[in-house]
């Protein structure tokens, strides 16, 4: 079972690079996924599920909604860890990740340092509940784990970070 000191510090790791993968692309890159000039914008979307509306292929909502819910999951089974004490850990988990992710997409428009999309906050609210819950279900004997992964994820993205352009490669970009 995973100390709450070390959960505490999983989740304020994976926080961080929640962070820096929403708001702070503007001052980084890694390869050539996004350009930074195309970070610095300011736009709200507050139509549920628009992503169906006018998509041009199926693979681009199941991808922007996929990657928001799983991009929250760690966070609810961190925050669940977490808020042990707790006597609605699910329901407690799953409000920090919609607080956070609440902060995450006013923050955005504030700051002109994204798209704030009501979308976002309904997919990652979902994605910590699912995580929560996955927490709750696999039980304490693997709390340890969840906690080392989000460590993990949370060094491998620095090494992204400290990597940075050297990526990719420009001559093969194609403007699609």
């Amino acid at each position: 079972m995973a100390s709450r000191r070390a959960a505490a510090g999983a989740l304020l790791a994976y926080l961080c690079v929640v962070i820096a993968l929403t708001m702070l692309k503007a001052f980084y890159r890694i390869g050539y996924l996004w350009d930074p000039a195309n970070q610095m914008r300011r736009g709200v979307s507050l139509l549920p599920l628009d992503e169906f509306v006018g998509a041009t292929s199926w693979f681009k909502p199941i991808f922007e909604y996929g990657g928001n819910v799983a991009f929250f999951i760690p966070v609810g089974m961190l925050a669940y860890i977490l808020f042990e004490r707790s006597t609605r850990q699910i329901m407690t988990a799953t409000l920090f990740g919609a607080g956070f992710s609440l902060l995450v997409e006013v923050s955005q428009y504030v700051f002109a340092l994204g798209f704030s999309d009501i979308d976002d906050l309904v997919m990652n609210t979902l994605g910590a509940f699912i995580g929560a819950t996955l927490a709750k279900w696999c039980g304490p004997k693997l709390h340890g784990l969840w906690v080392a992964l989000s460590y993990v994820a949370a060094v491998v993205f620095v090494g992204l970070l400290i990597a940075g352009e050297s990526l990719g490669d420009p001559s093969k970009i194609k403007n699609i």
